[in-house]
């Protein structure tokens, strides 16, 4: 049986007979009607089964399909703004494929719980919410190769298979590789830098794998990373191929997921101002002195933020309370069912933000403590980056890092080698770090003294300094974790949210 697909619904005329396959999302039922949400993987619509269009014994039968049974529905597609994705298909005929029972996923997510939801996430996947994040990650990766294949770079494949670390941390996974031990990779970019040589601008796109035994929102263990590089390139130009490179792909993500956004609750302004804005560069330095409150930005202090942000979530929860008491006061009083639902559903989302309110008061005051007693030469800690990007609208890149807290291989800065020429970029709204890069050192000898002071081995490191024994040119990149970026763009709370089926400590199941 021929069928059309929902995302495609806009091309047909209303009235047009079409068919539709997929699973049934949502079930209501009346005495003369039933009433199915049906997804097909491209979208989302309502099928109508009326007893006076398919008579009474195939709307019995319609009764039994509970929540993710699949069936093909037949009928007249008819535009209706009120309904599902702005259309319903008026059913003559339908065919049922399976019939689901006890479907496990039946409550909004937040009342199943994180743990639950993570042990069912081959079904968990085909919620709206993750649906929608998906197609966001989608969208996302097509812009990232968009980017790159427009500008000039080829795309080349780095080993997941390496025999050394690549910035001579000990998060590594060990495997055995025909008798000898080899690693997951961490990273591809020492090998993107070799094949910069060969090609000038390249990028690598691929999963890469950290052991580190970190349960934050931030962390996955297996995540995808994509990594470019530009020979003849220096930190400034990578710090403009960098804004670049955001603002193209968050660009596309706002034309071609509206929908998505509109089903996560994004506030697309904030990522709109994103594409309009400039991203700051502020050196480490300055930094430091506008995370401790030393200097403001365009009138804004990073520490006075702070303070107001905790009145207004102490302010929030003492008036969310008083009104989930009084609307509770009236559904016990007794109400109609629309008028209860409609109360409950607020009652629902209002608990949420009292929660999510109820976690800034615990942190906020630690954040203010760590940020007032933040010691320059440190790395900035989730919550100082928390704080830091507090008085920025758009993303902000932090340059010249402290050498001692970064990769060996990044260029000291001219007449400081205290400082190297690294840049964080900061995602604001408290999503920190979505990317770091740097200029890459082109002194071999500069290379062979750092490999020393990181105790590395430098029979390991032979190939990479051949790059600079042959033909060495100035030459920067920067790598990008997908799963924050995605986790970015939807204003997720958990990086577990923005891969299909995430691996991170202590999960690795289904």
């Amino acid at each position: 049986m021929q069928h059309q697909y929902i995302q495609d619904f806009a091309q047909y005329e209303d009235g047009t007979e079409i068919t539709v396959k997929g699973w049934i999302d949502k079930v209501r039922n009346s005495k003369t009607n039933h009433f199915f949400d049906f997804r097909d993987g491209t979208g989302f619509t309502q099928c109508v089964v009326s007893i006076d269009a398919v008579g009474e014994e195939a709307f019995e039968l319609a009764k039994n399909l509970s929540l993710e049974s699949s069936a093909a529905f037949s009928g007249k597609l008819i535009r209706n703004e009120r309904s599902l994705g702005g259309y319903e298909i008026q059913v003559s005929s339908f065919e049922i494929y399976h019939i689901a029972k006890d479907f496990p996923i039946t409550k909004e997510d937040k009342e199943h719980g994180p743990n639950f939801l993570e042990e069912h996430r081959h079904l968990w996947l085909r919620r709206r919410r993750q649906w929608a994040i998906n197609r966001v990650r989608n969208q996302l990766i097509m812009g990232i190769h968009d980017f790159f294949q427009q500008d000039g770079f080829v795309q080349m494949d780095a080993p997941l298979l390496t025999g050394s670390a690549c910035e001579g941390t000990t998060d590594l996974f060990e495997t055995d590789f025909f008798g000898q031990p080899a690693y997951l990779s961490q990273s591809g970019q020492l090998y993107a830098e070799a094949m910069s040589m060969a090609m000038n601008k390249v990028y690598t796109f691929g999963p890469t794998f950290r052991s580190e035994k970190s349960n934050t929102p931030r962390h996955l263990a297996e995540f995808w990373m994509i990594e470019p590089e530009v020979a003849f390139a220096t930190n400034e130009t990578n710090m403009v191929l960098i804004e670049r490179f955001v603002k193209h792909v968050i660009s596309r993500v706002l034309e071609k997921c509206t929908i998505e956004f509109e089903m996560l609750g994004r506030d697309t302004s904030k990522l709109q101002a994103v594409v309009e804005g400039e991203f700051p560069q502020v050196a480490y330095t300055e930094a430091v002195k506008i995370l401790n409150g030393s200097i403001d930005v365009d009138g804004k202090n990073a520490i006075t933020l702070q303070e107001e942000d905790l009145r207004a979530a102490k302010n929030l929860i003492e008036a969310h309370k008083t009104d989930i008491a009084e609307r509770e006061k009236a559904i016990k009083a007794g109400m109609k069912k629309g008028a209860r639902k409609h109360n409950e559903k607020l009652i629902a989302k209002m608990l949420s933000e009292i929660k999510v309110a109820e976690e800034q008061v615990r942190n906020i005051p630690e954040w203010i403590e760590s940020a007032k007693n933040f010691k320059e030469g440190e790395d900035f800690g989730s919550s100082d980056e928390t704080v830091l990007t507090r008085v920025f609208s758009t993303p902000v890149m932090v340059y010249n890092w402290p050498a001692k807290i970064k990769a060996f291989y990044m260029k000291e800065v001219d007449g400081n080698p205290d400082y190297v020429k690294g840049v964080d970029l900061l995602a604001p709204d408290g999503f920190g770090e979505i990317i770091g890069g740097s200029e890459r050192e082109t002194d071999i000898n500069i290379l062979l003294k750092k490999i020393e002071e990181h105790q590395l081995d430098q029979a390991d490191f032979e190939w990479y300094l051949d790059l600079r024994r042959f033909g060495s040119v100035p030459h920067a990149g920067f790598g990008l974790g997908l799963e924050r970026l995605v986790r970015w763009s939807c204003d997720l709370h958990h990086v577990r949210e923005t891969i299909p089926f995430p691996r991170r400590y202590g999960h690795i199941k289904p």
